[in-house]
This record gives structure tokens, C-alpha cells and sequence, in this order.
């Protein structure tokens, strides 16, 4: 049975992000919010207010901290839940982050330790 015939609503995935990064989440499979530092908020609202989505993930260069950001128009609301994303943009920059520290911590932040290679 599917979730169609069991009358079940199925809720989607959406990514928040620039057009640069867009590419690589829609080759993964992502539906894709575009947005510019300008029109994000704006853009994040839309989708809020849509209804469709269970799940918006936020590339945080875009917006910070996207549920402060959408705190009026999330009101009342169990969905969708907002997933703040690390901006690749950030997280490679030479000047600002070290690249292998930056992963290092992914790693640690996701399975609880350190892998060294």
C-alpha cells in the first residue's frame, strides 16, 4: 500500500540555497529553493507558508539563523522543521577556515570521534 492509497500526506525536502550550490543538491536528488542574500528570507517565507514541505534545509549564508529569522511566520506551526546547513561557500574559504579542521569536525560532530587518515 502506498502512502497515496493509505491517504497519508506525504511532506517533501526542500534546500534553501545560492544558484552556485544549487547544481550539487539537485544532482543528489534535492528539490531547490533558489535565493540570493537579498531575496532568502522572502523565499524561506514562501515555502513556510506553502505548506508542502516537512523539511527546509537553510544554507546558512544565505540566513544565520533561520528560525529566529522566520519566528513570526513559523507561529503556530509543527512543520516545516528548518535545518540550518553549513554554507560551503564558508566552509572553504582559504582565508577564513581551514578545510581539513572544518571536516575533521563534521566527523567528530557526526559519529562522536575522531578519524585520522
Amino acid at each position: 500500500m502506498t502512502a497515496k492509497q493509505a491517504g497519508v500526506t506525504m511532506q517533501r525536502l526542500a534546500v534553501l540555497s545560492d544558484a552556485e550550490t544549487a547544481t550539487g543538491y539537485r544532482l543528489a536528488g534535492a528539490e531547490v529553493i533558489e535565493a540570493t542574500p537579498e531575496t532568502a528570507l522572502q523565499a524561506l517565507e514562501q515555502a513556510i507558508q506553502a505548506g508542502t514541505y516537512g523539511l527546509i534545509a537553510v544554507d546558512t549564508g544565505l540566513i544565520a539563523d533561520p528560525a529566529t529569522a522566520t519566528a513570526r511566520v513559523m507561529r503556530g506551526r509543527d512543520l516545516p522543521i528548518l535545518l540550518p546547513i553549513p554554507s560551503l561557500k564558508d566552509a572553504f574559504n582559504p582565508n577564513t577556515v581551514d578545510a581539513k579542521a572544518y571536516m575533521g569536525k563534521l566527523v567528530r560532530d557526526t559519529i562522536g570521534f575522531d578519524i585520522k587518515l
